[in-house]
């Protein structure tokens, strides 16, 4: 039943155990996850951020801006079906997404049954280079938000 205190709604399931998390890692107790041992948050790499922040610069200001906010209502569809280029800061959804599909829509472009344009980079970029832009825009978000994004990249 919709609504029923009784049935806890996934997204507050995802909360609860994402409180959990934290407060095993205040408590510096192991985190374990399915059975399986999950590493600190790592820190990230001052040398990688600033390579990540030129490429950043190169290839993706043009659309997801300097300051990586993006373009006007990223959020609603353009003429032509397609969206905006949404922000990249901790305002929008990035942070929601593992690793492995942010690098994937690096190297790859956004899907256009989405209605996403992004072009795909994997023919300009190398990996370690994607993966320095990504450690860029982590640089944007605040400590929660890097710790559940590690967390579903963890999975």
């Amino acid at each position: 039943m919709p609504g029923h205190p009784a049935m806890a709604r996934p997204s507050t399931i995802l909360l609860l155990g994402f409180s959990m998390l934290l407060a095993a890692c205040a408590a510096q107790e192991p985190i374990v996850i399915q059975g399986t041992a999950v590493p600190p948050l790592p820190k990230l790499d001052s040398e990688r951020v600033m390579k990540g922040e030129r490429l950043y610069a190169q290839y993706c200001a043009s659309c997801h801006g300097a300051e990586l906010e993006g373009q006007p209502n990223w959020q609603q569809r353009q003429e032509d079906g397609s969206y905006p280029a949404p922000p990249q800061d901790s305002s929008s959804h990035t942070w929601h997404h593992p690793d492995e599909l942010l690098l994937e829509i690096i190297a790859n472009g956004g899907d256009p049954a989405f209605g996403l344009r992004m072009p795909g980079f994997e023919d300009q970029l190398s990996e370690d280079e994607m993966r320095a832009i990504l450690e860029y825009i982590k640089s944007y978000w605040d400590t929660e938000q890097r710790e559940f994004q590690w967390w579903i990249s963890a999975r």
